[in-house]
């Protein structure tokens, strides 16, 4: 390690690194890590010493799957207590989902909104997803151009029926979408559920006066994700687009995926941490604070899904934090609630705790699917989701002994509806470092200071 000044060195922890952890040292300077090794001295003029005795050092979670709902909707989360939660969980890059907001992101002009609502905002640093909709096929090339990290679009009804809202595609704009987002080299991330399955099904489900959380379960079944998914593959092969798979519920569905990749499709599938902690008879049980679309699954389905991820099948794991006002959870039944799960501050521990501590998979294992997977599929891999010599010092700080009972108080989301809250988690998140500088401290809480940064696509150097 060189004798230079401003350097900060996290000594005496377990660090997880690519393909093991190790009992190592890691010196930081400028925001970047400079060394990794056993006994690194503390030699430079001035070294901050971060003693992480008895503790994991894991890269900080890249959350590929978030909404923040800005700009434009008023009393919904925003980048201020979206990033606080995240950064609380461990999160240090996160991806902000293009619809929910007003504008939703499918202009150049909507990205400017999004961007100047972020500056300054911020606790972690931040990418932006654009949004693949009917009638905005010619903005693909200047959002490319503008840094947006990939597009999303959306093969059942988003649910807002409101002239300017965000829409799912038709076949011709999601086949036309594809080759334009080929042509730019991006991905192009996918809500797959069957539009014309789901919302029969919820129709005839409304009219016999079936509204109750297991109704809903049946209105959305996985044959809804498995036809999206293989017309969406089959478009695929036609184009070349790369394909991202978000919020993948079923076994079957990530069977489909491995299956394309094997035939040589670009391909990645994401789950995420309330398919791997909940079941159908969570939403009875907890109510509309377990809602989602898809929604849960079965216990057997659950388990299914975590074979997939001890077998290394699943490439990420991300939170689809999709939180609203607390008056959106209240409704005459459960098909009228608003559908989204407010997980954002809990992935990591929930993905730690009961992969790691209970199942016993390795950590390494479970930091790519958290935070190397998504930082190489969508370009940040230079400098995000794993610790190495060159790359920012992005660390969540673990305590893999500690277990606590999650409360409503401890939530730093912006409306307080949770479906982990009473539940015990395994591990506990005590400190979170984005390019080397403190941005949580269990004790201290959340720094005033909202250092994130916007990792746009001049920035990453894609």
């Amino acid at each position: 390690m060189t004798n230079e000044a401003a350097i900060t060195l996290f000594k005496n922890g377990t660090v997880v690194l690519k393909d093991r952890t190790a009992a190592v040292d890691v010196a930081v300077r400028d925001g970047q890590i400079i060394a990794i090794g056993s006994g690194l001295a503390e030699e430079a003029v001035s070294v901050e010493v971060v003693d992480a005795t008895g503790l994991t050092i894991m890269p900080g979670m890249v959350d590929a799957h978030v909404h923040l709902n800005e700009p434009g909707l008023g009393d919904w989360e925003g980048f201020e207590t979206g990033s606080a939660a995240l950064a609380a969980g461990g999160c240090t890059t996160y991806i902000d989902m293009p619809l929910n907001g007003i504008p939703p992101t499918v202009t150049l002009d909507a990205l400017k909104m999004k961007q100047e609502a972020a500056i300054g905002r911020s606790s972690v640093d931040y990418a932006i997803w654009g949004g693949l909709v009917p009638g905005k096929l010619d903005y693909i090339e200047s959002l490319h151009e503008a840094g947006v990290i990939g597009f999303k679009a959306f093969m059942s009804s988003p649910g807002d029926p409101s002239e300017d809202a965000f829409r799912e595609v038709d076949d011709y704009t999601l086949y036309e979408g594809m080759k334009r987002i080929a042509a730019v080299g991006k991905v192009l991330a996918l809500h797959a559920e069957s539009e014309p399955i789901v919302s029969k099904l919820s129709a005839e489900m409304l009219r016999e006066g079936r509204t109750t959380a297991a109704d809903y379960v049946a209105s959305r079944p996985i044959l809804a994700e498995l036809e999206a998914v293989n017309r969406a593959l089959f478009y695929a092969e036609q184009t070349g687009c790369a394909l991202h798979f978000v919020h993948i519920s079923s076994e079957a569905g990530v069977r489909a995926i491995m299956a394309a990749k094997a035939r040589g499709i670009d391909v990645t599938v994401e789950t995420c941490p309330h398919f791997l902690k909940l079941t159908s008879d969570s939403m009875t049980e907890k109510g509309a604070s377990a809602k989602c679309a898809p929604p849960l699954r079965s216990e057997e389905e659950r388990e299914k899904l975590w074979q997939a991820v001890a077998a290394g099948n699943i490439d990420i794991i991300a939170s689809d934090h999709s939180p609203c006002p607390e008056e959106l959870k209240r409704g005459a039944h459960f098909f009228e609630v608003w559908g989204g799960i407010a997980g954002a501050q809990n992935s990591l521990e929930l993905i730690v705790g009961e992969g790691h501590v209970k199942r016993r998979l390795p950590l390494p294992l479970l930091a790519g699917m958290l935070s190397s997977g998504p930082a190489e599929r969508f370009g940040l891999a230079d400098r995000k989701g794993e610790i190495r010599v060159g790359a920012d010092a992005d660390f969540a700080i673990v305590d893999l002994k500690r277990t606590y009972t999650l409360t409503k108080e401890q939530l730093l989301h912006k409306h307080k509806h949770n479906p982990y809250i009473g539940e015990e988690m395994h591990c506990k998140v005590v400190a979170t470092y984005v390019r080397g500088i403190k941005v949580y401290d269990e004790e201290a809480g959340l720094s005033a200071a909202k250092e994130g940064k916007w990792m746009g696509y001049r920035e990453t150097g894609r």
